[in-house]
């Protein structure tokens, strides 16, 4: 009975494999004859015809420009003035016997720019000099020279000048930041009297920082270049340097004057009275310190009787550590004419004996003693005499680097 059921399931199993290969090749033949299908596709629908319509404006369009904003009155302010400009006073002139002397600040419109000196001419002469000190520009020419013109009457007769001021153009740009100037500068001589005693007031007002005496008399000292060409921009020296000093006094109503330099003391502090004091120059014009010292200090000969030049080595005072000096002189003026004597010399220490820088040796005799007061005869009084003192500092001296 077993063997009978496993009979009829293999039986059955066999019928069932045979019927599954018969629809598997029933299946391969239809594919066969039906061939490859495309994928579905939607049908195409072309798409509606479009009508294009002209825009019509039926109404004006409202736009305009806009009105241009209406014009304010102007707002000033209720104390507003202009300011009235003031002279600069920027020039002064020195009329000689034969020539003529001019001074030009280099801010010479005075706003505080300077000019070049290139820009500045008198009578197409250029300057001569300058003082950086001072931002000054110095002319000077014979009265028959730089252009001037001589005009006479009656009683006087002038020469003028023009001093020219033209700006060049900033850098390589064509502007320029100033204007054309012209200074006429006049100096009047009375025909009738001597020529040395008629000299012109100038009509500008000098400058300066010196101080003009109450005769008219201007006194300075100064500290030199080495070439003594120009005023010393720096008032620091090195220990054993030469202090190179020009004493000078001009005069505007008087004769020609000589200026001596009676004494000069150093000091740290600007007071004669005050301690440490080294006088090195005294006696009416002997000067001690090349004896006291051994240095080279001397006068130099003279070139003209208003100016006189002389050096001293630099030196410190012991005790102080500070190097500062004040150098003050008293200065002295006398009729160019006067006779040398033992108060109008310039005497120097060297070689063992007393010298005198024009020569007149003999009234250096007095220097190791006491070669007296200046005398009534050598004094140019108008009521009082002719002297002052001025005053050099601080001067800075330095020790001498080793190395």
């Amino acid at each position: 009975m077993l063997f009978i059921r496993i009979f009829f399931c293999l039986f059955l199993g066999a019928l069932s494999a045979a019927a599954a290969q018969k629809i598997k090749q029933n299946l391969f033949h239809s594919a066969s004859r039906i061939g490859p299908q495309s994928p579905y596709q939607p049908p195409a629908h072309s798409p509606p015809a479009v009508q294009q319509v002209k825009q019509d404006f039926r109404e004006p369009l409202s736009w305009r420009y806009p009105e241009p904003p209406a014009e304010e009155e102007p707002r000033f302010p209720p104390d507003f003035e202009l300011r009235t400009p003031k002279p600069v006073e920027s020039i002064a002139a020195i009329c000689g016997e034969n020539s003529v002397h001019v001074e030009a600040k280099k801010d010479l419109l005075g706003t505080g720019r300077p000019v070049l000196s290139s820009d500045v001419t008198l009578g197409g002469c250029p300057a001569v000099g300058e003082d950086p000190n001072a931002q000054v520009l110095i002319f000077e020419s014979e009265l028959h020279g730089c252009g001037s013109q001589l005009t006479m009457s009656d009683d006087t007769f002038t020469y003028e000048f023009m001093l020219h001021y033209s700006p060049s153009p900033l850098g390589s740009s064509p502007i320029i930041r100033g204007r054309e100037v012209s200074v006429s500068i006049q100096c009047h001589y009375l025909r009738k009297h001597d020529v040395s005693s008629g000299l012109l007031k100038p009509t500008w007002s000098p400058f300066g920082d010196d101080k003009y005496s109450e005769e008219s008399l201007y006194f300075s000292l100064r500290l030199m270049t080495d070439d003594w060409q120009q005023r010393r921009p720096s008032a620091q020296f090195l220990l054993g340097d030469m202090m190179k000093f020009e004493a000078s006094v001009k005069q505007f109503h008087h004769s020609p004057l000589r200026v001596i330099v009676d004494s000069c003391v150093a000091n740290v502090v600007p007071n004669v009275d005050t301690v440490p004091r080294y006088t090195f120059l005294g006696n009416s014009g002997c000067l001690y310190d090349s004896q006291l010292t051994g240095s080279s200090s001397r006068f130099l000969p003279r070139s003209q009787d208003d100016k006189v030049q002389f050096e001293v080595e630099a030196f410190s005072f012991e005790q102080d550590n500070s190097g500062m000096l004040h150098i003050t002189c008293s200065l002295r003026a006398i009729a160019a004419a006067s006779a040398f004597s033992n108060t109008n010399k310039d005497c120097s220490f060297a070689d063992g004996r007393w010298k005198d820088a024009r020569g007149n040796n003999h009234f250096c005799s007095c220097c190791d003693s006491d070669c007296g007061k200046a005398g009534g005869s050598d004094l140019l009084t108008l009521g009082t005499p002719l002297e002052e003192e001025r005053t050099v500092g601080p001067i800075t001296v330095k020790d001498r680097p080793l190395l």
